[in-house]
């Protein structure tokens, strides 16, 4: 079997081996979508900014396909509340950013965060490097089959709200759907999923794996919804 410690002389690699169907076209999005289809901001020229990866984890569920998601906690100084995918900074250990410092920083986040076992995880592609001027990080999103399921919570609650699931069915629903305007001005895609509000950059990187792999349905961008959704 393949799994994310597949290991070619000493780095992690990336395999398709075994995928299931369903997901070829989000491979091919993968393969094809170029930065500027992705999001605006794009990575320093300079090459300023604090290198990261976030995992894009697919698994199979009662109800489909799905992704893992994470709630951070509301204490945290960045991002606090925010629904998001596992992940953080690359460390010195995690090895070159431009090599296999992204595939081995997305799992060790992941592991850290939710207690994911890395070695039921397949990662198969990923995507261009992003950048959050917010924060000045430059994220590399990395995708993975969820193989071998195994149970997943919060680690650190310091960090961590909740660890959950989110079928994709349910992001593709035009009712759970709307937009986010911010106090800059700023409009992004959301997701009303899982008494949650999805937004900023996990948003935005759903929304375009969602319409470039052929999954998006027709849904009603007028429909906005507040920052502060809950007060």
């Amino acid at each position: 079997m393949t799994h994310a410690s597949d290991m070619h002389n000493g780095r992690l690699s990336l395999s398709k081996d075994g995928l299931p169907g369903w997901l070829d076209t989000v491979v091919h999005a993968v393969e094809t979508v170029e930065p500027l289809q992705l999001s605006r901001f794009l990575p320093p020229a300079n090459g300023a900014g604090r290198q990261s990866a976030v995992l894009i984890l697919f698994g199979e569920g009662e109800r489909g396909p799905e992704l893992l998601l994470m709630e951070r906690a509301s204490s945290l100084r960045s991002h606090a509340g925010q629904p998001s995918f596992p992940g953080g900074a690359l460390d010195p250990e995690d090895g070159d950013p431009k090599a296999d410092g992204p595939l081995r920083a997305a799992l060790r986040e992941a592991e850290e965060e939710t207690g994911l076992d890395p070695r039921g995880v397949q990662l198969f592609g990923v995507l261009p490097a992003l950048y959050i001027p917010v924060s000045g990080f430059v994220v590399t999103p990395v995708l993975g089959w969820w193989r071998e399921p195994t149970p997943v919570c919060v680690v650190d609650p310091n960090e961590t709200a909740r660890v959950f699931t989110v079928p994709v069915a349910d992001l593709t629903d035009p009712a759970n759907r709307a937009t986010t305007v911010h106090p800059s001005g700023h409009r992004g895609p959301a997701f009303l999923v899982e008494s949650a509000l999805v937004w900023g950059f996990t948003a935005g990187i759903i929304d375009r794996l969602l319409h470039y792999s052929g999954w998006e349905r027709p849904w009603d961008r007028d429909k906005q919804v507040p920052l502060d959704w809950r007060a």
